[in-house]
C-alpha cells in the first residue's frame, strides 16, 4: 500500500469515525429532549431511543466518508 493511499485511508476512518460520534450523539440528545418538552407527542412516544441513536450513527458514518471522499477527489482535481 502505497503513501497516498494509507492518507486517503487514514482520513477516511477519522473522518467516518467523527461522524459516527457526532451522529449518534445528536439523535441521542433529539431523542432525550422530545421525552422531556412539555407537550409529548405520539411520534416522541413511539420512537426507540437506541434505534433513531443507531439511525444517526449511520447517517453520521456515511456523511462522514462521503466528506473524507469529497475532499481527497477536490485535492486529487486541484494538483
Amino acid at each position: 500500500m502505497d503513501r497516498k493511499t494509507k492518507r486517503l485511508l487514514l482520513l477516511v476512518v477519522s473522518c467516518s469515525v467523527a461522524g459516527v460520534i457526532l451522529g449518534g450523539t445528536s439523535s441521542w440528545a433529539q431523542s432525550n429532549l422530545c421525552l422531556r418538552a412539555s407537550n409529548v407527542t405520539n411520534d416522541c412516544l413511539t420512537q426507540d431511543p437506541i434505534q433513531k441513536t443507531i439511525e444517526g450513527m449511520s447517517i453520521g458514518l456515511v456523511a462522514g466518508a462521503g466528506a473524507a471522499f469529497g475532499v481527497a477527489w477536490n485535492a486529487r482535481h486541484e494538483d
